[in-house]
């Protein structure tokens, strides 16, 4: 029987998921269609633009912690809905690419705010009993910007003009202000500890790197799949399907018998996947999928059991800086192994430095639950 202690699906939660979903929807309709925008500009002024929106992302994931212990969730949510979406408001009004990259450095500051307090908050709002669930549930909320934002918005880009789809982005980012004011007032501003100080921690950092190691994977495989190998498009859609069914699975799991006895064969789920791409990509996915759906949700779960709940913030940022940096690093590393070793290769080299990160996992203290709450 489901009691108010133990529910899920609360009005607070909703809010949290609806303004996230909007700042996702926002964030994959820039990164769809400003490359569009100043492609003119050639191939260099468009990672630029990119590159500046995804790095100030993560030099404030870093420092959010420290604004919401001084300044609160509800206020520091509402200041990165704010970054978000009043730049790509204005991004109609610039046509230059040095005006261009400034205002996608502040969206990419915006959505770092936004990311890290929205993790944090989901893990205060849901019931500990069901936290790895409640994960799963914002898996789901976070896939499906990044499967329809960008497809609609190069569509729309060439339909009805660049300057309709910032527009669209500023809107769906600045939505989420109208729900701010009845998040409650959770883990109110105290003391906390910063991005770096939780670098310092075993009790982080070991999750992390086994999550850094899938990410960096999955980049590979978003950004490589397509040049190595044929049905791409068919192995990432299962991929996505795969990961957000598994976050699910992991997070009802985890609940009943502990998130941290998953992270080991998540891992070698993700290693093998990665292996297999040379033999058949749409297998090779559906496996890397499931173990990469499993790892993002017990890793955060065993990160946040962990810690108090003053330190929540600090958990959501470190896992996000995981997320980004693995992201981007492994498909900046494979693509320079692969230019020596060719893709088939890359990938099977690829899969096995993952197993490095079985150096990370401490099975005896994975497999216990317990933790600070």
């Amino acid at each position: 029987m489901t009691t108010t202690e133990t529910r899920l699906l609360t009005g607070s939660l909703l809010r949290v998921l609806a303004a996230n979903f909007g700042a996702l929807t926002a964030l994959y309709l820039l990164l769809a269609t400003v490359p569009l925008y100043i492609g003119a500009g050639g191939s260099g002024a468009v990672g630029l633009a990119t590159g500046a929106l995804m790095v100030s992302c993560m030099v404030t994931e870093v420092m959010t912690p420290r604004l919401i212990t001084r300044y609160g969730y509800r206020s520091v949510l509402a200041l990165g809905l704010a970054l978000l979406g009043l730049p790509a408001l204005a991004l109609p009004l610039v046509s230059g690419v040095d005006l261009v990259v400034v205002l996608c450095v502040l969206c990419g500051l915006g959505f770092g705010v936004i990311v890290v307090v929205a993790g944090a908050l989901v893990a205060l709002l849901v019931p500990p009993s069901r936290r790895g669930e409640g994960l799963g549930l914002v898996g789901v909320v976070v896939s499906l910007p990044g499967v329809l934002g960008l497809p609609v918005g190069v569509w729309l880009a060439g339909s009805a003009g660049c300057s309709v789809v910032f527009l669209l982005a500023g809107c769906a980012a600045l939505a989420g202000l109208a729900v701010v004011p009845w998040i409650p007032a959770v883990g109110a501003a105290g003391s906390s500890v910063g991005v770096l100080a939780g670098l310092r921690s075993p009790a982080l950092v070991r999750p992390s790197l086994v999550f850094f190691a899938t990410t960096s994977a999955a980049g590979i495989a978003a950004a490589f799949l397509p040049l190595a190998v044929g049905n791409a498009s068919l192995a990432l859609l299962v991929q996505t399907v795969t990961t957000t069914f598994a976050r699910l699975f992991a997070g009802r799991y985890g609940d009943r018998h502990g998130a941290g006895r998953l992270l080991l064969p998540g891992l070698l789920a993700c290693a093998l996947g990665i292996f297999l791409v040379v033999v058949s990509p749409v297998v090779a996915m559906l496996v890397f999928g499931a173990g990469f759906g499993v790892v993002q949700n017990a890793s955060l779960s065993v990160m946040l059991q962990r810690v108090a709940k003053s330190e929540y913030g600090t958990v959501s940022a470190v896992w996000n800086v995981a997320y980004d940096s693995g992201w981007g690093l492994g498909a900046a590393g494979f693509g320079v192994l692969a230019g020596v070793t060719g893709y088939g290769a890359a990938f099977m080299v690829t899969a096995g430095l993952m197993l490095v990160a079985l150096r990370a996992v401490d099975v005896r203290g994975m497999m216990s639950s317990s933790g600070v709450e």
